[in-house]
């Protein structure tokens, strides 16, 4: 291990623990460190235009075989490159929360398939592994060794008394923080569960319990991972008194995490996730990426939604200049969907407390529904909105013409594929999948809504059914794609300004300052037809949308929901940057 990581790690762990047994735990860590790094395949590092990244459970699409062999079929048949990352949803044995309480980090479920079939995954794919390390399911050994007395697990786990006031903890669901659970010395231990009874927090301020962690995130990377993205990373280090959110403590064991990774598999990324306020979310990059290489652009989806419902783009424009480039080596990953709800936190600040409601509103009114946070006070917030992204995008109790209901969709899913950053999709949007009704019912959990599976047999033929709704949306999201990947202009570090040009327009220009490609993305988010001038430098020659080929100059006319991508033209005149 080279000494400068060695310095780094006891220099991280001294702000965390203080000076006592720092050296000690440093040099475990470090000793643990260099014992995987021989284990890792060194692969390549970095993105680029060609990058994009598929969210799905491994049975998501089952099939005849072990689901995660199917899938890797399925993905490899139709989409080839198109995606480059996979993020399997945890695939981990569980006992609840659809994989988010897990009992054996180190394990696959066997109705999945197995290691060889996650790393036969690996090789045509980047796998995103789940690092869900806030907790673990009260099923695992690390709670029951803990209950059990075992020494091997002393301190694993915050136990509190009742009555301790945990009123100032920040708050994400309507459940109690402490529940009780029977040891084997006969007493009552009350755990800080930050999420429900079955997912006990584990805890950091015990030095074993951030060795161990270690020990798995380098066994994510010694399995293939090459991105583990970090499961509600926020609520990691508690102290009583604070909201136990985003505390110092929890950006350096982050800091730490990602020094570790440095040190034995440079190629992984992490990815955190932080489901807040933008401003909060941002501060998960650290200075200029040393802490997080990626984190989601959770404000995007729920103003997708906003600009599409009212047909105007002003809140996502304004909003959107907020979006900077960070570094060579972070970026955003740009998310409409995922397995969870649509994030409302991220709204505040954004929308007034009226246009919020307004939201909540139609999500009740498209069959979803709304989760709550429980505030300090006792009242509820919305937490998050419970419906497909597609029947966010359109009304399931008035549909349009089919046409006009995929076009709605493509627009809100070229923004992201668009935008500066990576463009993630779930396995859901990618073919139009609307509510899952009978899935809440028969789960009884508001999430249900968006996790149906999607059996392999009957997904084929809906894909090669002519007009099929799934076959337009996957051909429409695959053009998207296909555009994305032959422009260096998509690259995530190349630049973008956010334009103003018309209410109904969300438009801004990417520019790759490398090879001087610069690409005018105008999406509109109307039912009425749009014709704008174009700005300078793009009016100066003859521009061609590389989504039609179509040649324009001066002026151009966007129909209903249509996307114009315009490149400027060979033998045009030069373009000012």
């Amino acid at each position: 291990m080279a000494a400068d990581f060695l310095a780094r790690f006891e220099e991280r762990l001294g702000r965390v623990y203080g000076a006592e047994k720092v050296r000690e735990v440093a040099l475990r860590l470090a000793a643990l460190t260099e014992s995987y790094r021989e284990k890792i395949s060194a692969r390549p590092a970095g993105w680029s235009e060609r990058d994009a990244l598929l969210i799905t459970y491994g049975d998501s699409i089952p099939g005849d075989e072990p689901p995660l062999r199917v899938l890797h079929h399925f993905l490899r048949q139709r989409l080839g490159k198109l995606i480059s990352y996979v993020h399997l949803l945890p695939f981990y044995p569980f006992t609840t929360d659809d994989g988010f309480s897990v009992v054996d980090f180190r394990a696959v479920r066997s109705d999945l398939g197995s290691w060889e079939d996650v790393e036969a995954f690996s090789r045509d794919y980047r796998l995103v592994f789940d690092g869900v390390v806030n907790h673990v399911s009260a099923s695992s050994r690390y709670v029951r060794g803990y209950l059990a007395g075992d020494p091997a697990f002393r301190d694993f786990c915050i136990a509190l008394p009742q009555e301790t006031d945990t009123s100032s903890v920040l708050r994400t669901r309507n459940l109690p923080l402490l529940h009780d659970y029977p040891a084997a010395d006969g007493s009552t231990r009350w755990l800080w569960t930050t999420f429900s009874r079955d997912q006990v927090d584990l805890n950091f301020s015990n030095p074993e319990v951030l060795l161990e962690i270690a020990d798995v995130l380098l066994f994510y990377a010694a399995r293939g991972a090459a991105m583990v993205r970090l499961d509600a990373i926020p609520y990691l280090w508690k102290k009583l008194g604070t909201s136990c959110a985003h505390l110092p403590e929890t950006h350096e064991l982050i800091k730490l995490f990602r020094d570790v990774y440095d040190a034995a598999a440079p190629h992984v990324a992490l990815l955190t996730e932080t489901n807040v306020p933008h401003y909060e979310n941002t501060a998960y990059f650290g200075n200029k990426g040393d802490e997080a290489q990626m984190i989601y652009n959770f404000s995007l989806a729920p103003l997708i939604v906003w600009s599409l419902y009212k047909g105007d783009a002003g809140k996502l424009t304004e909003w959107s200049r907020q979006i900077a480039w960070v570094s060579p080596h972070a970026t955003y990953l740009n998310i409409t969907a995922t397995h969870d709800g649509i994030g409302m936190r991220p709204t505040e600040g954004i929308l007034s407390e009226p246009e919020r409601k307004e939201l909540v509103q139609l999500a009740f009114d498209r069959n979803g529904d709304m989760t709550g946070k429980r505030n300090a006070d006792g009242s509820v917030a919305p937490y998050e909105l419970n419906l497909s992204y597609f029947d966010a995008i359109n009304d399931p109790r008035h549909p349009a013409a089919q046409e006009t209901e995929v076009r709605k969709f493509l627009v809100s899913q070229a923004i992201p594929i668009a935008m500066m950053g990576i463009p993630g999709i779930y396995v859901h949007s990618l073919f139009g999948s609307r509510n899952d009704l009978e899935g809440v019912k028969r789960t009884g959990r508001a999430r249900s809504i968006n996790r149906a599976q999607l059996p392999a047999t009957e997904l084929a033929a809906d894909l090669e059914r002519e007009g099929g709704l799934r076959r337009e949306v996957f051909a429409g999201i695959k053009r998207l794609l296909e555009a994305r990947a032959a422009h260096s202009a998509f690259h995530p570090d190349a630049r973008q300004e956010v334009l103003s040009l018309h209410p109904a327009l969300f438009a801004f220009r990417r520019v790759n300052l490398e090879t001087g490609e610069s690409v005018l993305a105008l999406h509109n988010v109307s039912a009425q037809t749009v014709e704008i001038g174009l700005p300078e430098p793009e009016a100066a020659g003859r521009m061609r949308d590389i989504l039609t080929g179509e040649s324009l100059a001066r002026r151009v006319t966007l129909g209903p929901y249509q996307v114009r991508w315009l490149l400027k033209e060979p033998g045009s005149s030069s373009v000012e940057h």
